[in-house]
């Protein structure tokens, strides 16, 4: 009997970051076929309801239709994921979980597949996302070529070597907007401002200055002392934060992260 031909998109994981890049695909009238495996019935249902995508509660399969397999599962279930798969495996691999090394998808898969790793965006919901790849040896310049642009499709792309995707990944997550957007709103809030108008000024001095430097020609050192001019207020305010250690702590946190993804990849 001849063998199916494999023509989808099988994504491995029915989990946040496969609901943000289906939104954004949805965006483009993305129109290839989408295969989705998840464990979890629920989320199946909720995918194929919300988006369109064909879903597959059976793992090998969902990985037989896959022309590209993405595997977008935590961490901590990438190993027992691929050694499940076995012989059921394909050559054509994007793994999305942060600080799971090439070497490693190579081992457990079991099979001579080549992989690629991709860290999308959240954000990329919104078309506005960001990725960077990092590709295996000898991976295929035209198999290269597609994954950068499907990722293309929800936002900008770049390739980075692996062994920088780590300080990448704990620099890039939108999570350092939202976590900044809440902690300026919340001390404004302890300053008299009302939530409603306390998020507006908050996320305007975060959301609209960075807008505003990404579409200008103008240099960020260029454009602080623009806002923050020498014996201001807004002068004052960055003094203090910076004496009460604001940039050793941002610098701390993004080591935390990077600590966490090396203990992923002794997994």
């Amino acid at each position: 009997m001849k063998a199916a031909r494999k023509h989808a998109i099988v994504f491995l994981g029915g989990g946040r970051i496969t609901g943000a890049l289906l939104a954004g695909l949805r965006l483009t009238d993305y129109d290839q076929p989408i295969v989705v495996h998840d464990r979890h019935p629920q989320k199946l249902r909720q995918l194929k309801l919300r988006y369109g995508v064909k879903v597959e509660p059976n793992l090998h399969r969902a990985v037989e239709q896959a022309h590209l397999l993405i595997v977008a599962v935590r961490p901590d279930s990438v190993r027992e994921l691929l050694q499940q798969i076995g012989q059921a495996g394909q050559a054509i691999a994007v793994s999305l979980a942060a600080g799971i090394p090439l070497k490693n998808l190579r081992a457990w898969m079991g099979l001579p597949a080549r992989w690629a790793r991709a860290m999308p965006s959240p954000v990329a919901r919104s078309g506005r996302g960001l990725t960077a790849l990092a590709f295996d040896r000898d991976f295929p310049a035209a198999t290269r070529r597609e994954v950068r642009n499907f990722f293309a499709r929800v936002g900008r792309v770049f390739e980075i070597p692996e062994s920088k995707l780590d300080a990448f990944t704990v620099t890039y997550s939108s999570s350092h907007g939202y976590h900044a957007l809440d902690a300026l709103a919340g001390a404004a809030e302890k300053l008299g401002l009302d939530r409603k108008t306390a998020l507006t000024a908050a996320s305007h001095a975060i959301a609209d200055g960075i807008l505003t430097w990404r579409e200008s020609n103008i240099s960020l050192d260029e454009l602080l002392h623009e806002a923050a001019t020498p014996g201001g207020i807004s002068a004052a305010t960055l003094a203090s934060m910076d004496r009460s250690g604001y940039r050793r702590l941002v610098e701390q946190g993004l080591r935390a992260g990077v600590s966490r993804a090396k203990k992923n990849a002794r997994r």
